[in-house]
Parts: C-alpha cells; sequence; structure tokens
C-alpha cells in the first residue's frame, strides 16, 4: 500500500472515503472485509463512517450504495 493510499483511507472527508473505498474493492479486493484487512482499517469503523452519509455495504456487488 502506498503512502497516498493510507492517507485516503484514513482522511475525514466520508464522500472521499466512499469514493476511495469503492475503487479500492471494484479493483483490488473481493469483499469489505479483505479490503479492511489489506489496508489495517477497522471495518465496524469504516461501515459507520459510510452509514453517517447515508451509504450501506451491498455484498452483492462489492460497493457502498445510497440507502
Amino acid at each position: 500500500m502506498s503512502f497516498e493510499e493510507k492517507c485516503m483511507l484514513n482522511k475525514k472527508d466520508p464522500y472521499m472515503l466512499l469514493s476511495v473505498v469503492n475503487m479500492k474493492l471494484r479493483d483490488e479486493a473481493p469483499n469489505l472485509e479483505e479490503l479492511c484487512k489489506s489496508y489495517d482499517k477497522d471495518e465496524t469503523e469504516l461501515v459507520e463512517q459510510l452509514l453517517s452519509i447515508g451509504y450501506i455495504y451491498d455484498p452483492t456487488h462489492n460497493q457502498f450504495i445510497a440507502q
């Protein structure tokens, strides 16, 4: 993981986080659990951050989608 990628995943802006996470899910990770393990990110915290802006994880599409 590059320095830039790690910084992006730790950004406080939830919309930037949403964009980066969905890109990583699409390009790199088979599911949310694996993505979080790869980037040493707490899955519950990530889900809560994105839920705060109205997005939930859809495992069928492996993306966060609007509620």
